[in-house]
């Protein structure tokens, strides 16, 4: 299954933030950061770090992509 995480870094650009900022304060790898850039799976704990550290819902920084949904 293919994700997009497009909502996050357009989060990322309305709280003024950059991949590096989001490293440090999320405490995650910058592997993850680049999976998630290419549109990897990238597993849950990570996730769950960034939500907490961005204070939101997984919904908010990630989605399933509609293609996907359709096979």
């Amino acid at each position: 299954m293919s994700a997009s995480y497009k909502k996050l870094w357009k989060l990322l650009i309305d709280r003024d933030m950059n991949k590096s900022n989001l490293i440090k304060q999320a405490k995650i790898t910058s592997n993850i950061v680049a999976k998630m850039g290419k549109g990897e799976d990238v597993s849950m704990e990570s996730l769950r770090k960034i939500c907490i550290a961005l204070g939101c819902e997984i919904g908010d920084i990630m989605e399933v992509n509609a293609a996907e949904r359709e096979k």
